[in-house]
């Protein structure tokens, strides 16, 4: 295809419903999961209690604004979320939704969530699409000229943002843990065996071999089929189910509704307008004719730009040495869900240099459970706490001590192992791009025991 022809089939006037219907589906998800988090009293928990906050990468200048400061914060991600539903000052929405997230979820990385990632991406985008130019307040009450029609790419965009955390949840599946394996589904399941009518096969290696090998090409196919209108019935019947299944399993929040509720974007313009109609009866909005964009080539340049990021960051891991799962290097933001079973406990030790005295850390003294849990297997939060001792003991008068750790980590049913040596003074170590070669390497699998996969029978 020529990039005149993709020009044009990228610019085409298209219906507007269904980047209408997003923008509706993810402002009302957004309300609740903020309702949510209030209700639940995460805000303390998270953000104020704790005296440490892990950061990410390049982003330690985060803090935590003062209590009052976050609850506003969360009240204005509420209004910018209802905002965005009804398609008031859409675009201030938006703009106030994504920094106001993007903020909170910058403030620790020991809450990092995938979909809280994607919540960040598609929020950004929003704030450059025009969903707000029909079936919305701006539109109605006008705000902004009303349309009927939306360039091809600002509705696709959406599309391939959902076909990437699909698509790429499923390639990270064709690996030997998850496929030859069945790990974690092995550990997991069992554990549900209680689950009506599925429950009692949950006790049979069998099952965990079909959930995974199911899983895999579930998250590699569906945004396929989901493309096609004579696939996308029986597609949005299997999305439903295993958001289902997978958000009875494994309580893994508000992620299974907003996904099930989102890939309705892939349905047709007839069928989003046939919805707005029932819905809206009677709402009648005089309409301008399309417009094309402003300064077109440098937007199509800038999103050019943000999808090759979007597709290419994900495989950074290529780079790096090593067992991904056992390093880390290049794990996160690159769409590896519900993928391993990894666990660590961490002693900690401070020792003086002067006096050769060494004690013992009380990590709770520091961290609450759910901090100390995430840190004691993922390695540069284990660098970024032993910066931390480093630092609050050489404030109460220590001379550059020595901070060490032993510390023992699993890994998909993996026996518990160092994992690194215990006299390596972290303090001495930063976290970098670079391969994290001061660890050791993770411990081989046990062979396959396909014997045990047909004991079904």
């Amino acid at each position: 295809m020529h990039l005149k022809q993709l020009m044009y089939s990228i610019t085409k006037p298209v219906s507007v419903a269904p980047l209408a219907t997003f923008r509706f589906i993810f402002g009302i998800a957004m309300f609740i999961s903020t309702l949510r988090f209030l209700w639940m009293g995460w805000v303390q928990d998270h953000y104020i209690a704790p005296k440490l906050h892990f950061h990410y990468f390049g982003f330690e200048w985060i803090e935590p604004a003062p209590a009052w400061a976050l609850y506003a914060i969360h009240g204005l991600m509420l209004a910018a979320s209802l905002g965005i539903a009804a398609g008031y000052r859409y675009r201030l929405s938006a703009l106030l939704f994504f920094l106001c997230f993007t903020y909170t979820e910058l403030i620790d990385i020991t809450y990092y969530l995938n979909h809280y990632y994607f919540v960040s991406i598609v929020s950004f985008v929003m704030i450059f699409l025009p969903a707000h130019v029909n079936y919305s307040l701006d539109a109605r009450w006008g705000i902004v000229q009303a349309a009927q029609y939306v360039e091809r790419w600002q509705v696709g965009i959406i599309r391939l943002l959902l076909a990437i955390v699909y698509f790429y949840a499923g390639i990270a599946k064709i690996n030997d843990e998850w496929l030859l394996h069945a790990l974690p589904l092995r550990i997991w399941l069992p554990a549900h065996n209680d689950m009506p009518l599925l429950g009692p096969a949950f006790n049979y290696p069998l099952t965990a071999y079909l959930f995974s090998w199911a899983g895999m090409v579930y998250d590699t196919l569906i945004p396929f089929f989901l493309l096609h209108r004579r696939t996308r019935p029986f597609a949005y019947g299997v999305v439903l189910f295993f958001h289902g299944v997978t958000g009875y399993l494994f309580q893994i929040g508000m992620f299974p509704l907003i996904m099930s509720a989102s890939v309705l974007v892939f349905f047709s313009s007839e069928w989003h307008e046939r919805r707005w109609k029932q819905w809206l009866a009677g709402w009648h909005v005089p309409v301008h004719d399309f417009r094309p964009a402003s300064y077109p080539h440098i937007q199509y340049a800038f999103w050019a730009l943000f999808l090759a990021f979007q597709i290419l960051f994900p495989w950074r891991y290529l780079f790096y040495p090593g067992n991904l799962f056992w390093t880390e290097d290049g794990f996160r933001f690159s769409w590896r869900v519900m993928l391993i079973e990894k666990a660590g406990s961490a002693t900690f030790f401070v020792k003086d240099r002067q006096s050769g005295h060494e004690w013992v850390v009380d990590n709770r003294e520091f961290l609450n459970t759910h901090q100390e849990k995430q840190m004691a297997m993922q390695p540069d939060l284990i660098l970024e706490y032993a910066h931390y001792l480093h630092d609050y003991y050489e404030k109460q008068g220590i001379s550059d001590p020595i901070i060490r750790a032993e510390v023992y980590v699993t890994l998909n049913g993996r026996p518990s192992t160092l994992y690194f040596p215990p006299d390596l003074d972290l303090s001495r170590l930063k976290d970098s791009w670079e391969p994290r070669r001061w660890l050791y390497p993770a411990p081989p699998l046990e062979e396959p025991i396909f014997h045990d996969i047909f004991k079904f029978f």
